[in-house]
Formats: structure tokens, C-alpha cells, sequence
């Protein structure tokens, strides 16, 4: 196979990488500086829109999307560099350039399964960056990594649907530009298909019965740059049948639609978080002394190092596999690739990011430093999207089938 990105790519490369030293970069202390002077948290710092502004001017927008009628139709193999790039930065640079989750796995489910009403009301306000969305599956009472086990209930009645659970850690939703919920709940509690009993309803964020009741902690963050991850409930909230999503029964294939590019996105950015991670090591060893010589002469410290490149080279190499199976196979042909990565990526960078930690001493927990903001997410990715153990399970079964 060959990975070597064509001339656009290596084009959108250098141009992104531009922006980000231009102008991401410069705004990551802006930003906590206008956070802080907010009348809220939630709210967006101006500086964000102005990056945003200055990234659709020059055509860095909708990279992610790779139908050409609504983003920059890229391929997964073309996007994955890109995405790399904005990890670096992942509290600006995703939101930035309109690539943040969950807006970008919002946006593929309208893109791919809404009628034209609801790309019309959802999809182009999205595209355009003019709202914020949130997706709403995981509950706080049952195991949601097994999604059959979801309890919100979804009940036709009349020319509405009438939406009651509660959900949590709904990424996103506590940003005031949140517009708009795409809600999984059950349709059918009782189908014999399992499989067949969800289904996936637009629910507007100022719709009756929708309470945003509070925001999650991440190992203590809030999360306020993506808009945290709340704690709602649908009290009987009411919405006209036409915003189902596809058909009564189709919300866990369109999850499963939706969570393949959600994955390798992750890990795509996880790559860049982890080379900033090694860039800041770097920097630190070289600058700092201890027991008389530079901790870059330290023998743990080398090898910290060494053993972070050599992960990242593997991790990199892994991802473009899958990148680029999806393009050529789809996604199901992908699918022990995509496990695999949503195993070892955020696994082997949890691992980098504690070291450089480590070697920041108390720095590396402080928030003088992005350490620990970036180790707390990409711990959380061992979680979102499904847990590990339920990756490594299905890709345990496919590799034993070859033998039974």
C-alpha cells in the first residue's frame, strides 16, 4: 500500500501547519485569559471566533467531511494528517477549523441519513459553524457500552414523538450554541431484534421538557473549550415525528454508522497530542538540570524519549492502515482495524503523556502546562466510544473464528 498523500494534501499540510503557528498557538493563553473574564464559562471566547473566521477565509474548513457537496471531500487516508495536526492543539484547533466531535459525528449522520428538512434546519447551520450540536446515547444507569440496554424511550403519538430518559456525560451540550440533540432512545422496548428497537430523534435544545441539569467532570475538568459534558433529561419532551432519523429501528446501525470515522478521528488527533507531548519533553530535558547534569543526559530520560518516538512511528503507521481501508473497503472491512486502533492509541499515549508528566514534576499536573488536560482526555477516550475491553472482546471473537 502506498501512504505517500498526494500534492492537495501535502498542500492543506502546510498551510494548516502555518495557521497553527500563526495563529493557534498564540491564542491557546488568549483564550484562558478571555475564558476566565466571561460572564460564563460555557461561553465561547471571542478569540475563537476570530480563529474560526480566519480558517474558513483560508479554505481550512469542513476538512473532516469527505462528500465534496458539504466539506472539503477529502478521503479518510487524505484527513488523517490534517486531524494529526489539530490534535496538537485539541482544545482550539478542532473547533477552529469545524472539526471538532461531536459535531463532526453529527454532522456525518445528517449528511448521510437526514431527509433534506432536516440537512436544510441542522446540517447547514452546522457546516456553516453557526450552532453547536450534541449526540445523546450514554445513560447513567445502565451499561451503555451495550447499547441494546438503553432505557430512554422514544413513543410515537399522533404526529410527534414524546422523548423521556435521562442521559449523561452529553459532550457539548453545556455550550450555549448547542442547538440541537440527536437523541437514541427505543422505540420498540419489546421487538425480538435487539437490534431493532432504537432509533435516533432531532430534539432542539429549547424544546419543553429538555433540562440541562448539570456538568460532568472529566478527573476534575469541566471541559468548558467543548462545551463540557452534561447531565440532561427528556421529560416527555415533545417533537414532530418528521425529526426521526432514517426509520423507526435504524438508530443502532446508524451508531455504528457513526462511531467508525468518530474512532479514527480520535486516534488521528490522539497522534498529535502525543507529539506535543514529546516536543515538550524534549524541551524540558534539555532545559532543566538535575543531580548536575541536564535530564537530557539522564539515561531514564533517553529512553523515555526513544521508546515515545518509537510508539508514535508505530501508532502513525497503524492509523493510516486503517484510513486507508476505510476508503478502499468501507468501514466493515475496516473493522478490525478500527478496533484496533481505539485499543492502542489512547492506551500508548496515556502512557507518553504520563511520563512527560513526570518529567515536568510538579509542572506536569499544574495547569502552566497542557499535561494533564491532555493525559485526562485521552484517558477518556479508553471509555468513549466503547470501552477497551469491549473492542478487545469483539476482535478476540474474530481472530478465534479463523480457527473453529
Amino acid at each position: 500500500m502506498d501512504f505517500a498523500f498526494d500534492a492537495r494534501t501535502e498542500e492543506l499540510r502546510a498551510r494548516l501547519l502555518a495557521f497553527m503557528d500563526e495563529y493557534v498557538y498564540p491564542a491557546e493563553p488568549v483564550a484562558e485569559k478571555q475564558r476566565a473574564a466571561l460572564a460564563s464559562p460555557w461561553d465561547t471566547p471571542a478569540v475563537v471566533e476570530e480563529l474560526k473566521a480566519e480558517a474558513r477565509r483560508q479554505g481550512l474548513w469542513n476538512l473532516f467531511l469527505p462528500d465534496a457537496e458539504y466539506g472539503a471531500g477529502l478521503t479518510n487516508l487524505q484527513y488523517a494528517p490534517l486531524a494529526e495536526i489539530t490534535g496538537r492543539s485539541p482544545h482550539l484547533a478542532p473547533t477552529a477549523t469545524n472539526c471538532a466531535a461531536p459535531d463532526t459525528g453529527n454532522m456525518e449522520v445528517l449528511a448521510q441519513f437526514g431527509d433534506d428538512r432536516q440537512k436544510k434546519r441542522w446540517l447547514e447551520p452546522l457546516l456553516a459553524g453557526e450552532i453547536r450540536s450534541a449526540f445523546a446515547m450514554t445513560e447513567p444507569d445502565v451499561a451503555s457500552s451495550d447499547a441494546t440496554n438503553i432505557t430512554t424511550r422514544i413513543e410515537r403519538d399522533g404526529d410527534d414523538y414524546v422523548v423521556t430518559g435521562r442521559k449523561w456525560y452529553i459532550s457539548g451540550a453545556m455550550n450555549p450554541d448547542c442547538g440541537i440533540f440527536i437523541v437514541m432512545g427505543k422505540t420498540d422496548p419489546d421487538g425480538t431484534d435487539i437490534r431493532r428497537q432504537q432509533s435516533m430523534v432531532l430534539v432542539p435544545r429549547d424544546t419543553p421538557g429538555v433540562t440541562v441539569e448539570r456538568a460532568m467532570q472529566v478527573f476534575g475538568f469541566e471541559d468548558h473549550s467543548h462545551g463540557g459534558h452534561a447531565e440532561v433529561v427528556f421529560d416527555h419532551a415533545r417533537v414532530p415525528a418528521g425529526n426521526l432519523i432514517g426509520e423507526e429501528g435504524g438508530g443502532f446501525a446508524i451508531a455504528q454508522a457513526r462511531l467508525g470515522p468518530g474512532r479514527i478521528h480520535h486516534c488521528m488527533r490522539l497522534i498529535g497530542m502525543a507529539e506535543r507531548a514529546i516536543e515538550l519533553m524534549c524541551r524540558r530535558a534539555v532545559s532543566r538540570t538535575a543531580f548536575g547534569k541536564a535530564l537530557a543526559q539522564q539515561g531514564v530520560v533517553q529512553n523515555w524519549i526513544a521508546d515515545a518516538r518509537v510508539t508514535v512511528e508505530q501508532l502513525r503507521l497503524l492509523v493510516l492502515k486503517t484510513a486507508w481501508l476505510m476508503d478502499t473497503v468501507g468501514n466493515r472491512g475496516a473493522h478490525t482495524e478500527i478496533q484496533a486502533i481505539k485499543i492502542a492509541t489512547p492506551r500508548a499515549v496515556v502512557g507518553i503523556l504520563d511520563r512527560a508528566i513526570q518529567l515536568h514534576g510538579a509542572g506536569g499536573v499544574s495547569q502552566d502546562f497542557p499535561l494533564a488536560e491532555l493525559y485526562a482526555a485521552a484517558r477518556t477516550l479508553m471509555l468513549a466510544d466503547g470501552p477497551d475491553e469491549v473492542h478487545q472482546r469483539s476482535l478476540a471473537r474474530r481472530e478465534l473464528k479463523r480457527h473453529l
